[in-house]
């Protein structure tokens, strides 16, 4: 009998038409490889049977890697040179490969094939500042910018393999020149338009950049960002930088210095054709900066095919992504969502993305649900605190719009708590969308844990991102490094088997690489988060482990707490940090936001504590709980934790790096009222 293509049966799991006409490849096996280090394509003799059901792939990712991305690879992505070798990858010496010596273009593979079969066809809808201004772009249009770009950084000598960066507002200009950058094989390095000019600036010279890519001004929430003055103040620290390239988002006619160039002026001179560049599975795509409490920002590294392939996959499967559909995701283009989520993954798929330039209450509270009418949103994907924030507006905003487009909803960024889920599934979603919890990291570049794909009809527990993706194998550590079995246990979250859209190093600085992800479990990779695996099997994260208190002997993580508070109705969301505590040793102290209706907020806390008590044990109760107005977020709707930390130890001199709050004042205004509680 004749092998069956393992990529088939994916696609028939996923319930779509195959991408491409054509006959079927044979089933790819692992036939050089043993355990979990290498593989290499081979014809198989043996007849595979078909894989219909999710734990039947899962186990098959899991024993036969080679044989299950192999065959995906080459049934998913345009190739000019097959792979020989599936993957080379080794956790104890940070060694990560996949589909070494395949050729393709990434900028191809998201706009060239759709163009060949429908070049009219939705790439893009601009979902601009002001509601009601969106402005769609079909693949056909996107490709012939793309090329237009290409060319004009091909012409101000930006070659293969050098450093762009991208300091831009969410725009299809912007995703051309992520794709402008991938179709001559540079690196881009999109840089969140809303950093400083001194982060700019370390981000640039990290990277080495030769070119910088910007706007005038950006707009945002009704408010104007002059990102040009940003950029002059940056480059004059950087050495490296040849040359910016100056779009208009409006028209305000801005100082051009030396260095300068009129992007727009310069793309009509071009061809709207560019030969794309043949690039190596492993070459580098692009670079994505991150920062923590200490040390200079990691630029991670992501590659061609393995990241390409990974992002397509997650992006059909964990949300049931259908051709036709508008997939809505809401991210800034500058973080690893919109990366992946935003750009890659839905173009290489040939769907329509959605590109939103504004905020969750421009003009008012109802903006994304209008935007989800208007657009005919199919996939919305957020994060859990723009739900938490939108919780303090009530339902009436939500109920104002028909939301009877929406099949899927999708949280990102942070664990979801219990009033922020309940809220999206029952009053967005009406109780009747699919609602994906997704775990997973700059680093793994793409979705690692969620509760889709599954078999058809299983459950979605509640906060909980539950079921591994195909090849992801997370394990539960405990204190000594040891492997926990079995369920209904709690630990540091690892995964024991590599990935295609994992990063591949910390750029010029694999040692950092190693010493940041493998070192602490050797033979793993550590993910840096705390989860739990329940008796069913699922797994739960339970936030990062430095987030996690000790309390008398008692770890748990603060994301627990928070959740229980967080479920109190007239408690949007709440942040607990750990502090000293001579006694206990650590005790926790929780920071509270109330609703604008609240009248007596010392009963709120008083029931606070008996929740916490009641729902977790009386140890996990705050030692103090301090309402303020609001919590210290980066742009991208994190809490920055650490500040509050700071706050708490009386380390408010060493703050760290600040740069990505959206509102530095907030420091101050959380300071003093601590400062106010204390004096009682």
């Amino acid at each position: 009998m004749a092998a069956r293509c393992l990529g088939r049966d994916v696609w028939r799991f996923l319930g779509s038409q195959r991408r491409r006409s054509g006959p079927l490849r044979p089933l790819l096996w692992a036939s050089e490889t043993s355990g979990r280090t290498s593989g290499s394509p081979g014809r198989g003799t043996a007849a595979a049977p078909p894989r219909d059901s999710y734990l039947e792939l899962s186990a098959l990712a899991a024993r036969e890697p080679a044989a299950f991305w192999g065959s995906l690879a080459l049934d998913t992505l345009v190739w000019d040179t097959p792979y020989h070798t599936v993957w080379d990858c080794d956790f104890n010496s940070g060694k990560i490969g996949w589909f070494l010596g395949g050729q393709l273009n990434v900028s191809v593979n998201c706009l060239d094939q759709h163009v060949l079969k429908s070049p009219e066809s939705i790439a893009l809808i601009w979902e601009q500042d002001e509601p009601g201004t969106e402005v769609r772009i079909t693949y056909r249009e996107l490709l012939e910018t793309t090329c237009r770009l290409a060319n004009t950084l091909k012409r101000h000598e930006v070659y293969r393999g050098d450093r762009v960066a991208i300091y831009m507002p969410v725009s299809p200009l912007a995703v051309a020149a992520m794709l402008a950058c991938a179709r001559i094989g540079a690196v881009h390095t999109v840089v969140f338009a809303g950093f400083g000019a001194e982060s700019l600036a370390g981000r640039i010279n990290d990277a080495k950049c030769k070119v910088v890519i910007t706007v005038n001004q950006g707009l945002r929430g009704g408010r104007v960002l002059e990102l040009k003055k940003t950029v002059d103040e940056a480059v004059k620290l950087c050495p490296n930088v040849r040359r910016v390239l100056v779009a208009h988002r409006t028209d305000r006619k801005v100082t051009m210095g030396e260095l300068d160039v009129h992007l727009e002026q310069e793309m009509a001179k071009e061809d709207p054709e560019c030969a794309p560049e043949s690039m190596g599975s492993e070459d580098m795509l692009f670079l994505l900066y991150t920062s923590g409490s200490t040390g200079t920002p990691k630029g991670l590294v992501h590659t061609q095919a393995g990241y390409l392939l990974y992002t397509a996959l997650t992006h059909k499967l964990v949300f049931d992504y259908q051709p036709g559909n508008i997939f809505g995701c809401v991210a800034d283009i500058g973080w690893i969502t919109g990366h992946s989520y935003v750009v890659y993954g839905p173009l290489c798929n040939g769907a329509t993305s959605v590109l939103f330039e504004s905020t969750p209450v421009y003009p008012d509270a109802g903006r994304y649900w209008e935007t989800v009418e208007r657009l005919q949103i199919n996939q919305f994907y957020c994060a859990p605190t723009a739900v938490r924030l939108l919780l303090k507006y009530g339902d009436t905003w939500v109920k104002k719009y028909d939301r009877s487009s929406l099949r899927t909803l999708g949280s990102v960024g942070e664990p979801i708590n219990h009033e922020a889920w309940d809220w999206l599934h029952k009053v967005v979603g009406d109780g009747r969308c699919t609602l994906v919890d997704t775990w997973w990291q700059t680093e793994t570049g793409g979705i690692c844990i969620a509760p889709r794909p599954s078999e058809e009809g299983a459950e979605i527990v509640p906060c909980m991102a539950m079921r591994p993706f195909f090849g992801i194998l997370p394990v539960i550590m405990d204190e000594k490094g040891n492997v926990m079995e079995g369920d209904d246990v709690s630990g540091a979250l690892c995964l024991s088997q590599a990935w295609p859209g994992m990063a591949r190093t910390i750029y010029n600085n694999h040692p950092r690489f190693i010493g940041a992800y493998f070192m602490a479990y050797p033979g793993y990779y550590f993910t840096g988060d705390g989860a739990r695996r329940t008796k069913g099997g699922y797994y739960q994260i339970t936030g990062r482990l430095d987030d996690v208190i000790n309390i008398s002997g008692h770890r748990m993580g603060t994301a627990e707490i928070e959740d229980v508070m967080d479920d109190h109705p007239s408690v949007p969301e709440s942040a607990v940090i750990g502090y000293p505590h001579e006694i206990k040793g650590e005790a926790a102290f929780a920071f509270i936001v109330l609703k604008d209706d609240v009248d007596d907020s010392d009963v709120v806390v008083k029931e606070l504590r008996s929740a916490v008590a009641t729902k977790i044990a009386k140890y996990a109760v705050p030692d103090q709980i301090l309402v303020v107005k609001r919590l210290p977020k980066t742009r991208s709707g994190k809490v920055m934790r650490r500040i509050l930390r700071k706050i708490v130890t009386g380390k408010t001199q060493d703050l760290g790096d600040t740069t990505t709050l959206e509102d530095p004042s907030v420091i101050t205004e959380i300071l003093n009222t601590y400062q106010k509680s204390k004096n009682k």
